[in-house]
């Protein structure tokens, strides 16, 4: 199983966001932190905003955030909503099916129990797990920590 480029920066776009919080993140960054068209994002975040993962924040000073925390966002969350099919093979599939074999196969059961498996491990990982390294990964993205001081500063003042 091969999993789309939708998934795989749409994962990418919430682990930044995590690493990035508690300031919002502006699209322009985190397609040039991935080195993919605004474009492509912009369409990429419709879904996650319209699924919760992903909030937006309007005015000159905008940008993305986590719609909600990254302990309660699943890597399964993310890919039910970026992956249009989990077929592993054509008998996964409604409709006409060639094989005589599909009501009764042991290949058609050996692969949902593999698919469930795979979603098993998805479900147990979350945002936030992928974002424990937030020092690094702020490196790696571009991020610095002076970026966040009017954010950390403005927090406190509440």
């Amino acid at each position: 199983m091969r999993l789309t480029r939708q998934s795989n920066y749409a994962i990418r776009t919430l682990i930044y966001c995590a690493v990035n919080d508690p300031g919002l993140s502006r699209v322009a960054d985190i397609a040039k932190a991935h080195a993919i068209s605004e474009l492509f994002l912009f369409k990429l975040i419709k879904p996650l905003v319209e699924n919760g993962l992903i909030e937006t924040v309007r005015g000159r000073r905008g940008g993305i955030k986590l719609g909600r925390p990254a302990e309660e966002i699943t890597l399964l969350d993310t890919v039910r909503l970026t992956e249009e099919s989990f077929s592993m093979a054509e008998c996964f599939e409604d409709g006409d099916i060639s094989c005589p074999l599909a009501d009764n196969c042991d290949v058609n059961a050996a692969l949902r129990e593999a698919l469930g498996a795979f979603f098993n491990v998805l479900e147990s990982h979350t945002i936030a797990d992928l974002a424990s390294k937030r020092r690094s990964l702020r490196q790696r993205l571009g991020l610095t920590f002076e970026e966040m001081e009017p954010v950390l500063i403005a927090q406190a003042a509440h």
